[in-house]
């Protein structure tokens, strides 16, 4: 799930990120601000949700992956869209 909060006082969106994974010892995520080097590790809940909040600019475009236990990468099903990427796959398209 993202969950977006635009700020009235400046030109930024708090976006938070929830996904649910069953037996996932970590999830990261991976694309903000076009940054594929830089993991932002998201905090695990109860039950296998895990979370994370950042802030972005307004009127701006990301593409980005959830990257779980290092290995298995998925997108989020309750994002703007999918957007084509060079494997052969898509990424997870956010429009803020």
């Amino acid at each position: 799930m993202i969950q977006k909060t635009y700020l009235k006082t400046k030109d930024q969106c708090k976006v938070k990120f929830t996904i649910s994974i069953e037996n996932a010892d970590r999830v990261e995520i991976l694309g903000l601000n076009n940054d594929w080097n830089t993991p932002i590790k998201m905090s695990k809940k109860k039950g296998g949700v895990f979370e994370c909040v950042q802030t972005l600019p307004r009127h701006t475009q990301h593409e980005f992956k959830y990257l779980v236990n290092g290995t298995d990468w998925r997108n989020d099903p309750d994002a703007d869209g999918e957007a084509p990427n060079e494997f052969g796959g898509t990424n997870t398209l956010l429009v803020l």
